[in-house]
């Protein structure tokens, strides 16, 4: 696949630079380029990206960072059996468990919340940095969701980063998810209240809190120029919303740890081994760390 003239390799994080330094010169240059190409499409192009990181997944496949490229671009692509396969490779090239959350969530994608759930409820979710954990709650929400549970999805968003006055990354997006559930359970009220407060934490529009807090309140938006049938001229329309103050804090009492008496399966069955696992394999035994692949 073609790489833009402006695109160098160099772009890639330092982490993933140095993993790339057991590759002979050229290629590495070669897997940079189209690694920084999945990154570069990833949220506008999933489709674009698949195609890069299969490149540099050919280029490159012992590379725990190309594994993981690969991974998430098929998670983006909702290739999800070929996502799972990829980051269960990387995972084990690295030892690591930040892959865990997006791995539960490949299962839910599959069908298949159980296992979201079992993963949720494993000793490897407290291994998880704080956003690490977080993101296994937003996952496990899910999965009670994708079973009709929504009492239970709700409960299980309830929780100390969630009451929280401080805006975080996952700010935003944990009380969207608990502003959604909450309208799902026909709670509107609440709902309002907490699509109001994901606005106030949403700084870089990450959600569409404000389309959705719109829509409660009755509002409509229409085109801002009117053609006048009888007069070749246009006249604009003006729709006036008045800005939203968001409420006060809400207070929670109910926490929702993770189960640590599941043991997920670390391994899918074998009919769902692709080829990605069998490479991986052959590499489970090299020794090397890596950094996060991860925009």
């Amino acid at each position: 696949m073609p790489i833009p003239e402006d695109v160098t390799g160099d772009e890639i994080d330092k982490d993933v630079r140095q993993e790339l330094m057991s590759l002979p010169k050229g290629l590495a240059e070669d897997v940079a380029k189209n690694l920084v190409m999945v990154a570069r499409l990833i949220d506008e192009d999933p489709e674009g990206a698949y195609g890069y990181s299969k490149v540099a997944l050919r280029l490159a496949s012992r590379v725990a960072a190309v594994r993981e490229a690969a991974g998430f671009a098929a998670y983006a692509s909702q290739k999800y059996s070929e996502a799972l396969a990829e980051f269960r490779a990387a995972r084990r090239m690295t030892g690591g468990v930040d892959l865990w959350p997006v791995m539960a969530d490949c299962e839910r994608g599959l069908g298949r919340p159980e296992k979201a759930l079992d993963m949720a409820g494993a000793p490897e979710v407290h291994k998880l940095d704080k956003a690490g954990q977080v993101e296994m709650r937003l996952v496990a929400a899910g999965a009670r969701r994708d079973m009709g549970q929504i009492d239970a999805a709700i409960v299980t968003l309830q929780s100390p980063e969630l009451a929280s006055n401080s805006t975080q990354p996952w700010t935003a997006r944990l009380r969207y998810a608990y502003a959604d559930a909450l309208l799902a359970a026909g709670r509107e009220g609440e709902a309002r209240e907490w699509f109001a407060k994901a606005i106030e934490s949403d700084k870089d529009g990450s959600t569409d809190a404000s389309d959705r807090l719109a829509e409660l309140d009755g509002v409509e938006f229409v085109d801002a120029l009117v053609e006048d049938e009888d007069e070749d001229e246009s006249e604009t329309v003006t729709v006036t919303v008045t800005e939203v103050e968001a409420p006060a804090e809400v207070e929670i009492d109910t926490v929702i740890e993770p189960e640590d008496d599941i043991e997920p399966e670390d391994e899918a069955p074998e009919d769902e081994q692709t080829s990605a696992d069998a490479d991986a394999d052959a590499g489970d035994g090299e020794d090397g760390s890596r950094g996060a692949a991860q925009d």
